[in-house]
């Protein structure tokens, strides 16, 4: 298992803590830095130190050019463009959303004079309109970032020799996920699906559900290679041994709040009592228990 950068994980609960995205907007992006891992074949992931530079970045470089997944936040490209030159300095091509968050799409207004914004149709439906969510109000995007493709239940791209898979699973981080796998270099891009090694936000407000989330996780180990490499939306590069792992503590903490509210207990009752303590560090992140328990609770079918 390949284990979450701390540092990351310190600036994601700024992040977090902050009403907005464009609250976060006013830190200091002249001391983020994008480190560049070669995770397999064509594949890279960029990740941002010294800040929250926003979600991974996955890179498909190679002969037919670059196609990104992800694009941070507003203030970004000219740093993600110098990291990109230093991989291949080939034309940007596609750019795939792997949700609607400011933190993932942040840069698509600057990114598609030069390249296709692809995503499920639920991004684009929400990039087009005011959201109100548990960080306040985001505006609407401005049109030139709204993805001019989308897809309903999948979509290939085939490019630099990847037969790339692009599928929508549904409710599980907002409504509009998608994650993507690279089949010849055998790494999967899981966007906010994937939280390594901390608990997950959960966006209820925009279609997100945690026991959805635990489903969709177990289906999507079931979907790749054992030998697979995971980018995950927060959090350091990972492999299906952390996936499993993550999975793991998602199906304990969901049912351990589903048996005691069946039983009665209130969402104060829980919290008081807590998660089996065998999930007790993964509260280190910016959701800590009592929050992920709220998560959980509120995702119950009323």
């Amino acid at each position: 298992m390949i284990l979450p950068n701390k540092l990351l994980i310190a600036s994601i609960f700024v992040f977090f803590c902050t009403p907005s995205v464009a609250g976060f907007l006013d830190q200091d992006f002249t001391k983020i830095t994008l480190k560049t891992t070669h995770v397999r074949g064509n594949i890279y992931m960029l990740e941002g130190e010294g800040g929250f530079a926003g979600g991974n970045i996955g890179v498909s470089a190679g002969k037919d050019g670059i196609l990104l997944v992800d694009d941070q936040l507003s203030p970004m490209p000219g740093k993600i463009n110098t990291a990109l030159a230093d991989i291949n300095p080939g034309k940007l091509r596609f750019v795939l959303n792997t949700h609607w968050h400011g933190d993932h799409t942040g840069s698509n207004g600057h990114f598609s004079s030069d390249a296709t914004i692809i995503s499920h149709k639920n991004v684009r439906k929400r990039l087009m309109a005011e959201q109100n969510n548990f960080f306040g109000k985001s505006p609407a995007s401005p049109k030139e970032a709204w993805p001019l493709i989308t897809f309903e239940d999948a979509v290939n791209i085939h490019f630099n020799d990847e037969d790339i898979q692009f599928i929508h699973y549904a409710n599980g981080h907002t409504d509009g996920d998608g994650i993507i796998y690279f089949p010849k270099s055998n790494v999967a891009h899981l966007g906010d699906h994937f939280f390594n090694g901390i608990f997950p936000f959960v966006d209820m407000d925009t279609g997100g559900n945690a026991f959805s989330l635990t489903r969709n996780i177990g289906n999507i180990i079931d979907s790749l290679p054992s030998d697979a490499l995971v980018i995950p939306g927060h959090g350091g590069l990972s492999d299906m041994k952390g996936l499993k792992a993550y999975y793991a503590m998602l199906k304990s903490t969901t049912e351990h709040v589903k048996n005691l509210a069946a039983e009665g207990e209130t969402l104060e009752d829980i919290q008081l009592g807590g998660l089996p303590t065998e999930w007790t560090t993964w509260g280190d992140g910016f959701v800590n228990e009592e929050h992920w328990i709220k998560i959980i609770y509120n995702s119950l079918p009323k």
